[in-house]
């Protein structure tokens, strides 16, 4: 798994690392999945694709919810297909729970009452995303931050089931799908904050904003959740004469920067299993061929899915 925060560069590594081994690419990235989106949620581009196949790209449509839940199913299968060809699948993104839900497997969910949820969910939907995400917080003291999907999944849990998602992720959870070897990818604060200004105003100059409006005008409410991503809710706000053109490169930096932050807590904490950290300031080629290298050094030692003890070497 190749993991790290938004703009650390992992695309160009699973790019190099595809010519030194036979991968394809599981997106574990909640925005990627989202079609007609593909400025706004950096996917990688259309040549990229050609050149290594990549999966859970362009899923669903912008107006329906992809959770964590459905990513897992669906990666499950990729998984068993890649490998039937013979190749490696390398999961590749920043969504933490979805990184989660297939190393470690996903909580089962504990029965609610179909009419309870549906009422309180009509209620969630009316409420600004700043006042979910402050109530998801109290109610949940490890909440770690998200979108209006991700704290309104927090509070329904907390107050149908009257103990918090934390709880039940803790005591619930399911078998993962794989065995990981996390490669997860850091560069000092001020090279991140660089990359991520570069890239918010690339998205400008690629037209984010018209293919925001693009969206809209297909009918999707401003709340859907392929719109509620950062970099996307600037463009709709703008788009809704709530923020200047001129300010949005700005506020969609601002936006990734407090999400880098929180992604980059998450794996540093997270992840558990045998952990190569790498400085991805390096060159891609030049991180590729290490990891290449490390996983030769695996395959070596006959342990086919990870190395021989959990580590974490930093270079």
């Amino acid at each position: 798994m190749l993991v790290g925060p938004t703009a650390v560069g992992k695309t160009a590594v699973a790019l190099a690392l595809a010519q030194l081994l036979s991968v394809e690419v599981i997106s574990a990235d909640s925005r990627q999945a989202y079609r007609r989106l593909d400025i706004g949620t950096a996917k990688p581009t259309r040549r990229e694709r050609r050149r290594v196949p990549h999966h859970g790209i362009d899923v669903v449509d912008p107006g329906r919810r992809y959770s964590a839940g459905r990513f897992a199913a669906d990666a499950t299968v990729w998984v068993a297909e890649v490998r039937s060809r013979g190749n490696l699948p390398l999961i590749v993104g920043g969504t933490g729970l979805y990184v989660r839900a297939l190393a470690e497997g996903l909580f089962r969910e504990p029965e609610m009452d179909p009419r309870r949820r549906h009422d309180l969910q009509a209620w969630l939907d009316q409420l600004p995303g700043s006042d979910l995400v402050r109530w998801a917080g109290r109610l949940d003291s490890g909440f770690v931050g998200g979108g209006r999907q991700r704290a309104s999944r927090a509070i329904e849990l907390a107050l149908l089931t009257g103990f918090p998602l934390t709880h039940w992720q803790r005591t619930a959870r399911e078998d993962g799908t794989v065995s990981p070897w996390y490669v997860h990818l850091i560069v000092p604060r001020p090279v991140l904050h660089k990359r991520i200004r570069v890239r918010a105003e690339e998205m400008l100059r690629r037209g984010l904003i018209e293919e925001v409006a693009a969206v809209l005008s297909e009918g999707h409410p401003p709340g859907s959740p392929g719109l509620d991503g950062v970099g996307i809710r600037e463009a709709v706000d703008h788009l809704h004469g709530k923020l200047a053109r001129d300010d949005v490169a700005e506020a969609v930096a601002a936006g990734t920067r407090r999400y880098a932050k929180r992604q980059a807590t998450w794996f540093r904490n997270q992840l558990r299993g045998p952990v190569l950290t790498l400085d991805a300031s390096r060159p891609p080629q030049e991180l590729a061929d290490r990891i290449a290298q490390e996983w030769r050094d695996a395959q070596t030692r006959s342990l086919p899915d990870s190395p021989p003890a959990e580590r974490v070497v930093h270079s």
